[in-house]
């Protein structure tokens, strides 16, 4: 092959100087690469076209980028007290890649979106992914699955351009390959910027996404990208704002049909001196400013634009975005709404009324979710239902995003008289909505009731880690009734085996019962299950040790929550 880097170029267009380095180490010792760019490097040494790893190639048709003829550099005169220094290596290939970034045609659509919606149901994404150990997701990925379905709604931002067979030709790509931007820091201090790509992303759920995108990051982190992980890119995204940059016109590479670009996620530069409740209280929401480059030769500016317009939909919770991936995700909460903010505050005049009005809707709210909030609770570990209760959405009592951050009388509730609306519903869903259903509204009593919140407070709210100790203690407990259940499967394989109370495994550790289950541990013996609702604490209470002096009058449900090893003095 005469021209490796112009081959290179062509295969890898953004990752090529990336690429060139790993051709430097193999030629100083083929094992200092990975065997997929050992053999790809030897194929291409002997003047072969190597094939994507794994594949094999396969007769297509030519396809070529148009560029314009080389120009001759212009030469330049030095001052006396400069020194020129030649660019080589990675800096030279950096130069020609741009130099070939110029012979593509580009236009860049600009869109300022407000951040707010997607900032507050990022969060509740967050912490559903925190309980189960899975990360976190950055602004980047739902912007990147946004990318991914507008590319969907109008595909012509997924068309690249190319000369095949020596006539120009739109490239219609079946499959969004989104390439998404690394920045690497090497062992020298120095950084690198790789792109590979998420094959196929429009035939993804969003947890599928979101796991192929981790992984392509780990991969870049871990220096073991493949060939096929730079190949075939046909959009791609780039994010500036990681650095403070507001909005960016980058390079679009030959091959590609556009490349889209995320600004700084920040309050408008007007009101960036304000305070955190005088912006509240506005309802001034962070922007960021979504840039779209793109290949003019097959994508026209309206296309573009409404390519942006599609995205500012999505992050604004339009077309069910929020509502598909809280559901991909196992999320049973549903998604906070984009509306209109409404303060009566800052309208001027008697508006006494209708701020009244707010108020006495955060109490409904707090009411409805001490009734209905075990509903939404997380107790079906197969997921063969899909709670939601529209009785508890915020938008049911007259509330909006633009309410979290502002205060509220609160009735008492966890022992403080005033609190945020957002502090509101972070105690009520821990309390209510957690891994323990709790209905206990219809009792009469108002002690008990009293005692109930109260545990509730304790063992949901203001829980504390438990000790590595107890954890061991539990983990054995757990073994030994497995290897117990297995032994009861194998033993009497095909029969009923029923154990009396003597001869069920006894469950002696310093933590209550309530514990153990508040922290999901799945329990299949026949002496614990998680908290459904009422008619199952009869089950919960028979297997609880009956050292307690429970107070008369206490509902079984009582006794299932009530902590043995401190009973209460006196009857409630």
């Amino acid at each position: 092959m005469s021209n490796l880097s112009e081959f290179i170029k062509e295969s890898f267009g953004s990752n090529a100087t990336y690429v060139e380095g790993l051709l430097e180490r193999y030629r100083q010792d083929a094992n200092l690469v990975d065997e997929s760019w050992q053999t790809y490097f030897a194929d291409l040494l002997n003047g072969n076209t190597p094939a994507p790893s794994g594949q094999t190639a396969a007769p297509e048709p030519a396809v070529a980028a148009t560029s314009a003829p080389a120009k001759t550099p212009v030469p330049v005169a030095l001052p006396a007290d400069t020194e020129a220094k030649p660019l080589t290596g990675v800096a030279k290939k950096i130069v020609e890649n741009m130099e070939q970034s110029l012979t593509v045609p580009v236009a860049t659509s600009f869109r300022n979106i407000p951040v707010k919606l997607l900032e507050e149901n990022r969060r509740i994404i967050n912490e559903h992914l925190a309980a189960q150990g899975r990360g976190k997701a950055s602004f980047t990925h739902i912007i990147a699955w946004a990318i991914v379905q507008a590319a969907k709604a109008y595909p012509h931002l997924n068309h690249g351009f190319g000369v095949v067979n020596g006539a120009p030709s739109r490239l219609e790509h079946e499959d969004v390959n989104l390439g998404i931007a690394i920045d690497i820091e090497k062992k020298d201090g120095s950084r690198n910027l790789l792109v590979p790509n998420i094959k196929g992303g429009n035939k993804m759920n969003f947890a599928e996404f979101f796991a192929a995108y981790n992984e392509q990051v780990k991969k870049a982190r871990d220096g073991k990208l493949e060939i096929p992980d730079f190949q075939g890119t046909t959009i791609s995204l780039t994010n500036p704002g990681t650095i403070g940059t507001a909005a960016s016109n980058p390079r679009l590479m030959s091959g590609q049909s556009a490349i889209i670009a995320t600004g700084a996620i920040e309050y408008p530069a007007e009101y960036q001196a304000m305070t955190a409740g005088t912006l509240s209280q506005l309802g001034i929401s962070k922007i960021v400013t979504v840039t779209s480059t793109y290949d003019h030769r097959v994508i026209q500016g309206a296309e573009s634009g409404l390519f942006l317009a599609r995205i500012h939909e999505y992050l604004t919770g339009q077309h069910l975005f929020y509502d598909e991936i809280f559901a991909d995700l196992g999320i049973q909460l549903s998604p906070l709404r984009w509306a209109q903010d409404y303060n009566p505050g800052l309208l001027g005049g008697d508006r006494s009324n209708e701020q009244a009005e707010k108020q006495a809707n955060v109490l409904q709210l707090i009411n409805a979710y001490r009734v209905r909030g075990h509903l939404l609770a997380d107790i079906d570990p197969l997921k063969m239902t899909s709670p939601h209760e529209s009785d508890l959405d915020l938008e049911h009592f007259g509330l909006t995003i633009w309410d979290l951050d502002r205060e509220f009388i609160t009735g008492g509730l966890h022992g403080e008289k005033t609190a945020t609306l957002r502090r509101i519903l972070e105690i009520l869903r821990k309390a209510y909505c957690g891994k323990v259903g709790i209905e206990y509204r219809h009792i009469q009593s108002k002690d008990e009731k009293e005692w109930i919140r109260q545990r509730v407070r304790e063992q949901f709210v203001d829980m504390q880690p438990l000790a590595a100790d107890t954890k061991k203690e539990l983990l054995q407990k757990l073994i030994e009734a497995e290897q117990f259940e297995q032994f009861l499967h194998k033993k009497y394989l095909g029969q009923s085996v029923s154990l009396s109370k003597a001869a069920r495994p006894s469950f002696r550790c310093s933590t209550s019962l309530s514990r153990v289950r508040r922290h999901a541990v799945s329990m299949r013996s026949t002496w614990a299950w998680p908290i459904a609702d009422v008619s199952m604490c009869s089950q919960i209470s028979s297997a609880t040790p009956k050292r307690a002096t429970w107070p008369s009058g206490s509902s079984q449900f009582s006794r299932a929550l009530r902590t043995p090893t401190s009973p209460p003095t006196k009857a409630m």
